[in-house]
């Protein structure tokens, strides 16, 4: 399956790496891109920098579309070119995978209205301003609707990445990747110990 990464500027390095690295492991399964609005050197707070290529390269036979988040959702949720690729790019592709505040870029697109969400907690009050119509659940760790599947703050991601893996291969299959990186996977989707009332 093709995965396309979606950067941005302050994107959040373990919303994608996480991700990334769940399904790096899977290289006869997964072949993995970055890809921005514009392409080229895309750079985060946490000085990571990654080339990508241009939305407009991304092959209509998308399989994964992963939507990052990070303190830059704040300003590129007001971007109506990156909204508009967002939602035709998510729109074609088979599965949509949201980490964090990626949520609220995916909501923007409309494509989440009455579907079930999530996303980080700490961001929960602004994330669910970007989506009144959607079905936001503030108690999950990661939710599946459909082929969207959204997920809470940061490390929430790789969860959500196993619980996909899980999906798609079985749960014993799944547990064997968290078992290769050394990571205490979180397999209950419903219930996020992260939460802030």
């Amino acid at each position: 399956m093709n995965i396309a990464v979606l950067l941005f500027d302050d994107f959040e390095t373990l919303d994608v790496y996480g991700p990334v690295e769940v399904f790096g492991r899977l290289q006869d399964l997964y072949k993995i891109k970055f890809y921005s609005l514009n392409g080229g050197q895309i750079k985060n707070k946490h000085g990571v920098s990654v080339l990508t290529s241009k939305f407009e390269d991304v092959n209509e036979n998308l399989e994964i579309f992963i939507i990052p988040g990070g303190l830059g959702t704040r300003k590129e949720v007001e971007n109506k070119l990156l909204i508009d690729k967002i939602k035709e790019i998510a729109a074609f592709s088979k599965f949509v995978l949201t980490v964090c505040t990626g949520s609220a870029l995916l909501a923007r697109t409309g494509l989440l209205d009455h579907k079930t969400a999530t996303s980080n907690k700490r961001a929960f009050a602004w994330v669910i301003t970007n989506g009144t119509n959607v079905n936001w659940n503030k108690k999950a760790r990661w939710t599946v609707d459909d082929k969207y599947y959204t997920s809470s703050g940061v490390s929430a991601g790789i969860d959500m990445t196993l619980g996909f893996i899980s999906d798609q291969h079985g749960i014993e299959f799944a547990k064997q990747i968290a078992f290769e990186i050394e990571y205490n996977w979180i397999e209950d989707k419903d219930n996020d110990t992260f939460r802030v009332e």
